[in-house]
């Protein structure tokens, strides 16, 4: 190996690991990524004289050979540039070629293959003036080396990986809470198709419901159908989110009277009424823990075929996915993260670039609460689906300069501020409007001046004096309460 002392402060801030050889870098990898990568190539800047880590780049291996000298020249430009814009340039770089064998394949079988996709890499950084300091081949449960010619440390069979949680990265992964999500490939799962008998439900809404929207967003010269979708889009989403938070399926009060309130769980911000209603969705989902295959199925149990449909084709408007992004911190986006995932989930064949959507909104608020291994994931997967999707490949490149999301989450909270300020006044007007007609119509008792008599020949209740008797003060007496005048607080 030609480093053999590498520094990692990734985990915490506040402390430092010192790795020491191929073995304990193999071990770290996936504790950098936050999951196991699985059928990846991975590139890592190092930094200084003890090669602490820095920022970090991951993609698929390509099937075909014929793509390897361009995928890594792109992977080496893209590790160096980024570094170069945030002002650390690497001073070198690791390698990993991480990829389960095939059928009938061993490890060191794996190794030998790819070793011209490491050697391409390695002169693709040389060519940058970036040394590689290592390169491993990760397969099988062993690692092997491309760079160390030492037998007795990286033998050509391979040395089998550290038993999981006995290496020093993983006692301080553990320390400072650090928790693996998996493999990659059961992260990405998460995301796309399940298959099964829903897909041909899912496919035929999809057909029905573009023939309905897809007409009103592009054929409308006026715009006003492609606002009318764009609004319907968003109540529907608003109204899922909530019955997320309420697994049972019952309407809120804010969806039941559409009116905009305070943010919550319960009563979020809505505009209008929601389209539909269920209230036959599993009453036990809240019992199926978030992040698992069943609460996967809990939250697809949640959103009919029609519903998920509706979404997908709104989202592809990108001023509706704009407004959806605000869906980025505290309940809401926990749920919003839900559903973007229920939705990937649902765009099946031929509707697989429509998933670009929601799940670069997924990447987005992964990113925005901090899930970085999630974030890129999504974020990949958004820009497998459509290279050209400009959303995605911004967050993309953001999320792995290790840029802070704040700037974005302020200037989406200014644009939602300035958009819902005229309806929040009008809200306000509304309701002092309706506090000033809601006060009981009870008979009102004409104030009269002392001594002056009525029609009836009767003499009049002097004003301020309470009469006696059992029914003084009850609501609907019609007699003033002592105490206060009309139309303060205590008056009414």
């Amino acid at each position: 190996m030609n480093a053999n002392q590498h520094e990692s402060s990734g985990l915490s801030r506040t402390q430092q690991i010192t790795l020491r050889g191929p073995a304990e870098l193999a071990d770290a990898l996936p504790f950098m990524l936050g999951f196991h990568p699985t059928d990846s190539v991975v590139l890592v800047a190092l930094h200084g004289e003890r090669g602490r880590f820095g920022g970090r780049v991951r993609l698929g291996i390509p099937r075909s050979p014929r793509e390897w000298a361009s995928t890594a020249d792109h992977l080496a430009e893209c590790l160096v540039e980024g570094g170069s814009r945030s002002g650390t340039r690497p001073d070198g770089i690791v390698v990993f070629l991480c990829q389960d064998p095939a059928a009938g394949e061993t490890g060191r079988r794996v190794m030998e293959r790819l070793r011209p996709f490491a050697q391409r890499l390695r002169t693709a950084c040389g060519a940058l003036d970036i040394p590689v300091y290592e390169a491993l081949c990760i397969s099988d449960g062993l690692y092997f080396s491309y760079c160390c010619p030492d037998a007795r440390c990286c033998p050509p069979d391979g040395t089998p990986l550290a038993l999981s949680g006995t290496s020093v990265m993983a006692a301080a992964a553990a320390y400072a809470g650090v928790r693996l999500r998996g493999s990659l490939r059961d992260m990405e799962g998460r995301f796309k198709p399940t298959g099964g008998p829903g897909e041909e439900e899912q496919r035929a809404a999809l057909d029905t419901t573009a023939a309905s929207i897809v007409p009103r967003i592009i054929e409308d010269a006026e715009g006003k159908g492609r606002e009318e979708v764009r609004e319907t889009t968003l109540r529907l989403a608003r109204e899922i989110l909530r019955r997320f938070v309420d697994a049972k399926g019952k309407e809120s009060p804010a969806a039941r009277t559409g009116h905009a309130t305070p943010a919550g769980p319960d009563d979020a911000t809505s505009v209008g009424t929601a389209p539909t209603t269920r209230t036959n969705a599993p009453t036990n989902a809240r019992r199926n823990p978030i992040g698992t295959a069943e609460g996967d199925a809990a939250d697809d149990a949640l959103v009919e075929a029609g519903e998920a449909a509706a979404l997908i084709l709104g989202l592809q408007d990108r001023v509706t996915r704009d407004r959806a992004a605000e869906w980025m911190e505290g309940w809401e986006a926990t749920a919003a993260l839900r559903l973007w995932r229920v939705l990937a989930r649902r765009c099946v064949k031929p509707y697989q670039e429509h998933a670009a959507a929601p799940l670069a909104l997924a990447g987005w608020v992964a990113w925005s609460t901090g899930d970085e291994p999630t974030a890129r994931v999504a974020l990949g997967l958004a820009l497998d689906a459509d290279p050209e999707y400009v959303f995605a490949r911004l967050l993309h490149q953001a999320c792995n300069e290790g840029l802070d999301p704040e700037s974005l989450r302020s200037c989406l909270r200014a644009e939602r501020d300035t958009r819902t300020a005229p309806e929040q006044a009008a809200l306000s007007a509304t309701r002092q409007v309706r506090m000033r007609t809601a006060r009981p119509q009870g008979t009102r008792q004409t104030l009269r001046k002392p001594g002056r008599r009525t029609s009836g020949g009767e003499r009049r209740s002097t004003a301020g004096v309470r009469p006696g008797g059992p029914a003084a003060g009850k609501p609907g007496s019609g007699a003033p309460k002592s105490g206060g005048q009309r139309g303060t607080r205590s008056g009414r």
